[in-house]
């Protein structure tokens, strides 16, 4: 297997043009860059990422921080952050918090000891300390500092648009399955609720709901156990979203005819259900592709000309409404 001082010798340059080469650290001339470029190509050189972090004190490795990977919108905006970076040579480590601040400190520890190049992060840990740390950090989806640069949706807009077409499909008594108070995303979400009902002539319920399958399922049965009048159901997540219709089902309610359901996130899994979820869909792989950028960019010492991306979402009408 060819070393790197075959490379620069096949190149007609020296080591040292070679290692800033592969490192992307100083000045290459164009000229070079085309000799290392098919000389690497001739040789089928293959880089020691190994012997490369020790010397730079930096990997190749992107360290993506997710909840729960249980809930479907991460594994998509995963497949979108790995997707960017293996377009530029990184490779990403994914890492689920479950939402423990001493789990992601040991995910933080662990991986800063690898020389790990950057982290993706999707935390609500606002003033976690482990994340005060001499690494490239992007937040995507939930902000963690006005320090690091974010990815969002505009949630509050979002919520306001799905939350407005369950009023215009004629629902008057409509339960907003809010998420976790504290959690950013779910926050937001309630505001643009409150803003297309204020002052409206219906029944609003706000009832808090974890963004996950089972204890969604059971905070819908007691909801519409209770309130059987509940005509609309806004919820926060998709996820949540689907079990109160698997539950509505259960229980006998006709969706959409006399109980409509729009949820959040947009993930594939609302194609697959029946009838098929209307939802405020965020566009995720571009969050997940606009962060990885911002993280490699970063990385690789480059001027970021936005900090703070705030992506729009769209609602999608399908079969848990009644204006399909």
């Amino acid at each position: 297997m060819a070393n790197i001082k075959e490379v620069a010798k096949n190149a007609g340059v020296s080591v040292a043009t070679v290692s800033r080469f592969l490192n992307k650290k100083g000045y290459v001339s164009e000229t070079a860059k085309e000799n290392i470029e098919m000389a690497i190509a001739e040789l089928n050189y293959r880089p020691n990422h190994v012997a490369r972090s020790l010397s730079t004190k930096q990997s190749n490795l992107i360290g993506l921080i997710v909840p729960d990977i249980t809930n479907p919108f991460f594994p998509e905006l995963a497949r979108a952050v790995e997707d960017i970076a293996l377009s530029f040579d990184y490779t990403v480590v994914l890492c689920n918090s479950d939402e423990n601040p001493e789990k992601e400190e040991q995910y933080i520890n662990m991986l800063t000891q690898k020389y790990i190049a950057g982290f993706i992060v999707s935390s609500n840990q606002l003033t976690s300390p482990h994340y005060d740390i001499d690494v490239p950090i992007v937040a995507l989806d939930r902000a963690i500092h006005p320090s690091i640069p974010t990815v969002t949706t505009d949630n509050v807009e979002g919520a306001r648009i799905g939350t407005q077409y369950l009023l215009d499909c004629g629902a008057t008594n409509i339960v907003c399955m809010r998420g976790p108070v504290g959690l950013g995303p779910a926050d937001d979400r309630l505001k643009g609720f409150l803003q297309a009902t204020e002052g409206k002539d219906i029944q609003t319920h706000i009832i808090e709901s974890p963004f996950y399958f089972e204890p969604s399922e059971k905070v819908a049965e007691k909801f519409l156990k209770e309130f059987p009048e509940v005509d609309g159901i806004f919820a926060s997540s998709d996820t949540s979203a689907i079990a109160a219709l698997k539950m509505a089902q259960a229980m006998g309610r006709d969706v959409p005819n006399d109980l409509q359901i729009v949820g959040f996130d947009g993930v594939q899994m609302g194609k697959m259900v029946s009838p098929s979820l209307t939802t405020v869909a965020q566009d995720i792989y571009e969050m997940g592709a606009y962060a990885t950028k911002m993280l490699i960019k970063m990385i690789e010492g480059q001027e970021l000309l936005e900090k703070n991306i705030n992506i729009s979402a769209e609602l999608v009408v399908r079969g848990t409404t009644r204006g399909e």
